[in-house]
């Protein structure tokens, strides 16, 4: 049972794996997407047909027919991987061997929708997998397994959300195969250090030069490479002339530059600052230090590096945060 792509590398580790067969693939109905606003099949389900298994995709399990559909399938597990829905106590009793759930998290850390992207936005240093045990209560169960993975500061949610995908897949078979083996044993959760990582939420996305440089790298990465973190920058007109329109922006890459000179420079300038390029970076005043903008994209136009931005947008105007 899963969804995106993240739920697609588990399926893929379970398919061939020795005494194990997958009966079939749940996942998320079909939603429209792109610009055409046409149906998109999900991750899960074109790698299910691909493998000739049976796909099936309700809204829901509170019809009855749905819930006999499942139990005629005599599963004697459901592995779950990002499905995007919870599961009620009519589908969990369901499974001799129960619910195992793959989540992107060190639980009891960060339970919820965005485990990936909230650990990033808060600079932690590292995150992992959790293999547990589905409980009524979200990402409560006990846990089967766990595997930390270290976070790179250079490295944003994309690319830690592509190896905790791969690490999730293997910790999956790996439970499998010991659950087999009847060497798996349950650790409730430590309730006192549970917390919780909902989903980001759009206005999030927006730099805010009160905060520091590292801060404002946290939030790039968390952002990137979808949807972006947002920059609106407003032109320094001289007096009496039309103001310009503000430039909507999306920071898709960067790092705070923390040489003595970057920091003796940025505490001449005000917070919100743009100042002229350094070392091929587009620096923006932060509260400590500058953070230097390496990948952008305009609105409505495409990705590009700082020194082809200001080339061709910041050459008349000296510019601040809006």
């Amino acid at each position: 049972m899963g969804t995106p792509d993240f739920a697609a590398v588990s399926l893929r580790a379970l398919l061939g794996l020795p005494g194990v067969e997958v009966l079939a693939a749940y996942c998320r109905p079909d939603r429209p997407a792109g610009r055409g606003k046409k149906l998109q099949s999900c991750p899960v389900k074109r790698l299910a047909l691909e493998q000739g298994l049976p796909v099936f995709q309700p809204e829901n399990f509170k019809a009855a027919e749905e819930l006999a559909v499942l139990a005629g399938l005599r599963a004697d597990l459901f592995a779950v991987a990002a499905y995007g829905l919870l599961l009620p106590r009519a589908v969990l009793d369901l499974p001799p061997l129960g619910v195992l759930n793959v989540h992107a998290s060190l639980l009891p850390e960060y339970r919820g929708a965005a485990p990936i992207q909230r650990a990033v936005l808060n600079g932690d240093k590292r995150t992992g997998i959790s293999i547990m045990r589905v409980e009524l209560k979200l990402d409560s169960g006990p846990i089967l397994l766990q595997r930390a993975l270290a976070i790179g500061f250079e490295q944003n949610a994309g690319e830690v959300h592509d190896e905790l995908a791969e690490l999730g897949g293997r910790l999956l078979a790996e439970a499998l195969k010991r659950l087999q083996a009847g060497g798996l044993t349950a650790v409730p959760q430590d309730e006192s250090r549970a917390t919780y990582a909902p989903k980001l939420e759009k206005s999030e996305g927006a730099l805010v030069f009160s905060e520091s440089a590292n801060e404002t790298h946290n939030r790039v990465r968390a952002f990137s490479p979808r949807p972006g973190a947002r920059l609106s920058l407003r032109a320094q007109t001289p007096a009496g002339d039309s103001p310009r329109p503000p430039l909507s922006l999306l920071v898709q890459k960067g790092r705070p530059l923390e040489e003595e000179e970057d920091r003796k420079i940025a505490s001449l300038s005000a917070p919100g600052t743009v100042l002229p390029l350094r070392r091929g970076l587009l620096p923006l005043v932060c509260s400590d230090a500058l953070y230097g903008v390496e990948l952008l994209k305009p609105a409505g136009g495409r990705s590009m590096d700082a020194a082809a931005f200001v080339n061709g947008y910041l050459k008349d105007f000296s510019w601040r945060g809006a």
